[in-house]
């Protein structure tokens, strides 16, 4: 009889890597976002400092 073999070790693994990608690309679009904010505050001073010198 022939016995199954134990692949638990290599779902495991899979889950840790499919969940640590997962991760990066929430944190990559987090600092994206913080990075486009601190963007869109800096241009909005931009316009500001531009119309009060008119």
């Amino acid at each position: 009889m022939e016995t199954i073999p134990d692949t638990s070790g290599y779902m495991i693994a899979g889950f840790v890597v499919s969940f640590l990608t997962m991760g990066l690309y929430v944190l990559s679009i987090y600092l994206r976002n913080k990075n486009l904010n601190q963007d869109l505050e800096t241009l909005l001073s931009l316009e500001t400092e531009q119309t009060k010198k008119k």
